[in-house]
Parts: structure tokens; sequence; C-alpha cells
């Protein structure tokens, strides 16, 4: 009996992905726990494994985006054949483009999945324009849908999207928003309309905390910076706020017991977020070699679903900003930016003296999170990077 090969979920708010290679082709013989095809999601490349033993039958393109659940291919018996509803119908769990208000009345029948009837030439002109014939109404002989009825179909939808295309009509170059690109718009987009975000900001001084992270490289003969002391330094903050390592959904709040913290490397095409997992209970020598290899593995595309998933609460470093708003993570509640560390003339002791001054920038959840709360977690920061010791011990 046959056994679907579907688009597996990598990740919480993985809602897509594409096929970037096939290593067996069709009608190969296959082998459970072979590697049949590499996944390209929004974040990570993946292996694709054969569930079964069996012989291999691709119903997807590589390249083509397919849903989660989404039927890739089959892994068949011996002399099996594809299951009817995949027969002529191309690839299915894709994610068409929805056009026309009448179904053809070919689709469905009682919930159960039937042929679309349409010419050869309509197959084809769908295929190319991006059209998904279950949506095309049919005027052809015995309710086939024909080449007229595609074309009808395709100008209806390019009508509708006149008002979209009049903006871009001055553009020199067009492109699509695909990828991981798309992915960071979806995912950003979502967390501003589903959450109540506020941001604030600290100017804090690190001149003894830069002086302490030198003396340690060089005693320990560690590379340590400045996002490895403010990973060790937000897990023991969040230790004495634990409303901060939550997540709000459908009217509750869930705490998460362990301290799981992400941090943003920018890689090729966007940006990906590696998860230090349990980060309060690691020192920071553990903290340095951990999130080290995790930035090598993100900029190698190497990362498991694993290593990006989890994530209580983030750290985003743009060291060529002063400062900075950064946008909640999905299922976190709270996401420290840390912007450039300048030197400026600060007062002290009643004297203007020159100090390293760098901004931290705290967004939060306002629905999780109350102002004073927030307040109280930056400062509690700022006592600790002005008395690093501790820290590096």
């Amino acid at each position: 009996m046959s056994e679907k090969i579907v688009m597996p979920k990598l990740g919480m708010v993985m809602s897509e992905g594409a096929i970037s290679k096939f290593l067996k082709n069709k009608g190969d013989a296959v082998s459970q726990g072979e590697v049949i095809a590499q996944i390209e999601t929004e974040k990570i490349n993946y292996d694709l494994e054969a569930t079964t033993a069996g012989v291999f039958h691709p119903v997807v393109e590589i390249g083509q985006m397919v849903e989660v659940d989404g039927v890739i291919g089959y892994i068949l018996a011996e002399g099996e054949s594809v299951p009817v509803e995949e027969q002529g119908s191309g690839s299915s769990g894709l994610k068409p483009k929805l056009i026309g208000k009448n179904k053809s009345p070919n689709t469905k029948e009682d919930g159960v999945e039937k042929p679309v009837r349409s010419t050869p030439g309509a197959r084809r002109l769908a295929n190319k324009l991006g059209i998904d014939l279950a949506q095309v109404e049919a005027t052809g002989p015995g309710g086939r849908i024909t080449e007229a009825d595609v074309q009808k179909a395709s100008s209806s939808a390019s009508s509708q999207g006149d008002r979209g295309l009049s903006v871009l009509q001055n553009a020199d170059r067009i492109e699509e928003l695909a990828g991981m690109r798309k992915s960071i718009a979806s995912h950003m987009k979502n967390s501003l309309s589903s959450t109540a975000q506020l941001s604030f900001f600290l100017e804090t001084d690190v001149t003894d905390v830069q002086q302490e992270r030198k003396s340690f490289s060089k005693e320990k003969n560690t590379p340590i910076t400045m996002g490895h002391i403010l990973t060790k330094a937000c897990a023991e903050s969040l230790k004495r706020h634990p409303e901060f390592n939550t997540v709000l959904s459908d009217g509750k709040i869930g705490y998460y017991d362990n301290i799981n913290i992400g941090f943003a490397v920018a890689i090729k095409g966007g940006l990906i977020v590696p998860v230090i997992n349990n980060a309060g209970a690691k020192n920071i020598q553990e903290i340095i070699k951990e999130s080290d290899l995790l930035a090598e593995k993100a900029r190698e595309g190497k990362l498991t679903t694993e290593e990006i998933s989890g994530g209580t609460f983030t750290i985003s470093v743009l060291g060529s900003v002063d400062g900075f708003t950064p946008i909640l993570n999905a299922g976190q509640s709270a996401i420290l930016g840390v912007g450039r560390s300048v030197e400026k003339p600060v007062v002290k002791k009643g004297k203007i003296v020159i100090r390293e001054m760098m901004t931290l920038s705290l967004t939060v959840d306002h629905q999780v999170i109350d102002g004073a709360a927030a307040a109280s977690f930056l400062r509690r920061l700022q006592q600790i990077l002005t008395r690093p010791q501790p820290l590096l011990a």
C-alpha cells in the first residue's frame, strides 16, 4: 500500500517549504531511513528521509512551495500505481493562486476529491500562470475547462490586482517576496498585529565591562564579545523577573521554567535566531562555546530544527547604530536590542569624564509586562553590567 510523503513542520511558525533537491529519481527503489530529498524552509535546510522501503514517486517539482502536511510524493509498493487523486492533477499540497468565485464542478463531491476535467492546453496554461484549475469556471464541452476559461480567469485575477500593481508601475525592477525574506515579512507583520509592543531605552556605562571583557579574553585565551556577556546578564536578570520569560496565548499567560535565549545572526538573505537552551544554568565559558558553535552553523546553513526552536527571550545586537526598536519573536513577551558602544563625555561624581556608553532597547508585550517592570528589568541589567566580575567567574 502506498505511503504519502508530506511536508514536515520544522518550526513553530513554519507554514510551507520547498524541495531544493531530489536525491532519488522517480521510480528509484529506496530504503527506510534513506535521504530522498532536501527541504528548504524559511530558516533551515532539512534532509527528508523515507519512512518505509519502496519505489519513490514525487508529485512536486524542485522549487515549488508546499504547505505543511501537503503531499510531496509517495512511496509505492512494487508494481503499485499512484493514487487516483494524484493522476493528472500535478502537485498535491501546493498552495496555488486562487482566482474567481465559481469552482469547477469537477473538484469535490461530498468531500471527495475528483480530478479536474480540462484540456491539455488548459492544464499547460494554468501551470504557466500559476492558476488553480479547481477555481476556474468551465465552459467547454462536457464541463471541461478550456484555454479560454483559464485566460478569462487570469484576466479577472489581474484586474483585481491592478491596484497593487499601480504602486509598482514606476519601479525599475520587481521581484517576488520569497523564501526567508517572505517568512521574516510575515512573522514581523503578524507579531506587530497580535501584540501590544512597547519599547524602552536605557543608556548604560559599559566602560568597566569592556575592560573586564578584554582582560578575560587575554587571561583565558578565549575571545569573548559583548553578545556573550549580555546573554549571561539577561539570563541572570530573567531569574529575577520571570514575567519576561513568558508567552500570552488565548487569554492566558504561560510561564517558562527554562531560560532559553535566542540571539539574532545575520546570514545571506535575512536573519536567523539560534537558541541557547537553559542559558540560566550555564556559566560564561559554556555560553561562549555554545553560541559560537551555533553562530558558525547558522552561517553555514547547518542548524537543526531543535537549534532554532524553543526560545523564550531574544537578544539582537546591531553594532552599527545607537539604538532601535526590536520586534518580538512569536511565542515570546520580550526582546532586547543592543546598539553600539561609543565614547561620550558624561558627568561622574560632579566631573565630566569620557566613558564608553551603550544603549539598551527593550521591547515588551504591554499586555503582559507593565512599564515599571520593564524599567526594573533594564535597571537590573545595568547593575549587572556595571559590576561584571560575577558574570565572568
